[in-house]
């Protein structure tokens, strides 16, 4: 008998029950949070702006990635392998701003400039 023909009629149920109540309470919080995201960004916070923004999307991550991804109920080294990755894009994400004003901090005069004398 074939491996395929054996272990088609197991049934291995579902490996993560979560109650109702816990996903609707997550549900309600990510659009209690997008919620926020949009009420925030019809105000001006200067340099802050992006920091907030990056915060809710990050809270609204971590729900997403424990509760729907199943990672609260996870074996530990997942979640760190997983935390890891964001923590790293995060910070590759962090060096290319913190970068941006490096080369060029005038580069609107600068385009600006050049495109006045392309087209006089």
């Amino acid at each position: 008998m074939s491996h395929s023909e054996e272990s088609h009629g197991e049934d291995h149920g579902f490996a993560h029950a979560m109650p109702v109540r816990t996903l609707l309470a997550v549900f309600v919080a990510l659009v209690s949070l997008t919620c926020l995201t949009v009420w925030t960004a019809s105000f001006s916070f200067g340099e802050f702006d992006l920091v907030l923004a990056m915060v809710i999307a990050t809270i609204k991550a971590t729900l997403v990635m424990m509760f729907f991804m199943h990672l609260i109920q996870d074996k530990r080294l997942n979640v760190l392998v997983f935390l890891s990755a964001f923590l790293f894009a995060a910070l590759f994400i962090g060096f290319t701003l913190m970068d941006k004003d490096a080369y060029n901090p005038n580069i609107d005069e600068t385009f600006s400039d050049t495109h006045s004398r392309a087209n006089p």
